[in-house]
């Protein structure tokens, strides 16, 4: 049988560092986990007593094609409480997890062999989506001086018919300020470049809140998820905000491609946007990871980063030590016990010198991670295998 060269995709690796780790466990061994962005917490807990209430009672069929309707509006509400944004929720879209929401927006906006640019690094499947449905992603290469951000000068001659930025981004965790989301939108309609932003991590920030770009423009497609600040990974729902002229457009794709997303997750996120309290508390988590990674990875000798204004990840220059992210990988997990993500996977060109380490588990197990990163970086330093 004959595979279509659109499924000739980049595997997502960091799913294959979670892979080995997994078998690793199965073997005996204790594995700390830093390799997968998942909070170790589950869903609110008053969110899922409120949805464990109403399974009994209702079916929970089909929903219309852009979401529930009360789950929408108070999306809306969400975005004057924290944004100061008024928005028409008629304008949101409820998605199969962020994932989908990425199908949808790069099919409602760009054609067959559209260059869409993305600042490297970046989040890997990002590249992968649009090779599949036979789009162009094209690399900006970004730098410490901007905070491995993209910046409006880069757009200048790529010839592209879409951006994609994400702030708090992964794998960096740096965010983008007003004037940087506005200079981008300038420079975005000024080249006819359609804007997309990913801002699945907002509300784990530390220190200065994360700006929306409905801040600036209402030009641009916003993409946000329940999986990363709500604790809902697995219920797979999330949200786009499009302009009101193309709600239409991305309605009919959505109701072709999905139908609709689960009803019972639909409902769970609802109930999940009044339990910030209980999520609150476990951004006072990743607060403190955050403190304890950036001080043990300084003194582990992995002191090439830009410490995270969000998000739960630090991005490490780990080149004075390997000039392969994989095979480091592999040797962290088979000599110390730990998962983490080999740069390769968020850039293709310069990503063997880099790893992700994320710190959303529990903190005794960041504790362990640390303790174990610097015995085996000690090891590398003293040419010790």
């Amino acid at each position: 049988m004959k595979l279509s060269q659109r499924g000739d995709v980049d595997p997502f690796i960091v799913m294959d560092v979670m892979e080995a780790a997994r078998k690793a466990e199965a073997e005996g061994r204790h594995i700390i986990h830093m390799e997968v962005g998942q909070p170790s917490t589950g869903a609110p807990q008053a969110a899922l007593a409120r949805l464990v209430g109403e399974l009994q009672g209702d079916a929970m069929g089909y929903t219309v094609g852009l979401g529930l309707p009360e789950l929408r509006a108070r999306i809306a509400q969400h975005y004057a409480d924290v944004y100061g944004v008024d928005l028409d929720p008629a304008r949101v879209v409820v998605t199969a997890g962020a994932s989908g929401a990425f199908l949808l927006a790069f099919n409602a906006l760009f054609e067959t062999g559209a260059r869409v640019g993305l600042g490297y690094p970046c989040y890997p499947s990002y590249r992968q989506i649009l090779r599949a449905l036979d789009m162009q992603p094209v690399g900006i290469r970004t730098g410490m001086e901007n905070r491995m951000q993209p910046v409006a000068a880069d757009l200048a001659g790529l010839d592209l018919a879409g951006l994609l930025v994400a702030s708090p981004a992964n794998p960096t965790g740096t965010m983008l300020d007003r004037a940087a989301y506005s200079n981008l939108s300038d420079a975005c309609r000024s080249h006819d470049i359609s804007l997309i932003s990913d801002e699945i991590y907002h509300g784990i920030e530390y220190g200065i809140p994360a700006i929306s770009a409905l801040n600036v423009t209402d030009d641009v497609y916003v993409i946000n998820s329940f999986s990363k600040y709500f604790s809902m990974t697995g219920w797979r729902v999330g949200w786009m905000v499009v302009p009101e002229d193309q709600v239409r457009q991305v309605e009919r794709l959505a109701q072709n491609m999905f139908i609709c997303p689960g009803h019972a997750a639909q409902r769970l996120a609802l109930y999940a946007l009044d339990a910030r309290p209980e999520l609150d508390a476990n951004l006072a988590v990743y607060a403190a990871n955050r403190d304890l990674l950036v001080a043990g990875l300084r003194a582990a000798g992995l002191d090439r980063f830009a410490p995270p204004d969000g998000a739960f990840y630090i991005y490490v220059d780990v080149s004075a030590y390997t000039d392969n992210s994989l095979t480091f990988a592999a040797d962290l997990l088979d000599e110390a016990g730990i998962a983490a993500a080999p740069g390769v996977d968020f850039d293709p060109e310069e990503g063997q010198r880099w790893m992700r380490f994320c710190y959303a588990r529990q903190t005794a197990d960041i504790v362990e991670g640390i303790a174990r990163l610097q015995a085996f970086m000690a090891k590398r330093a003293a040419g010790v295998r």
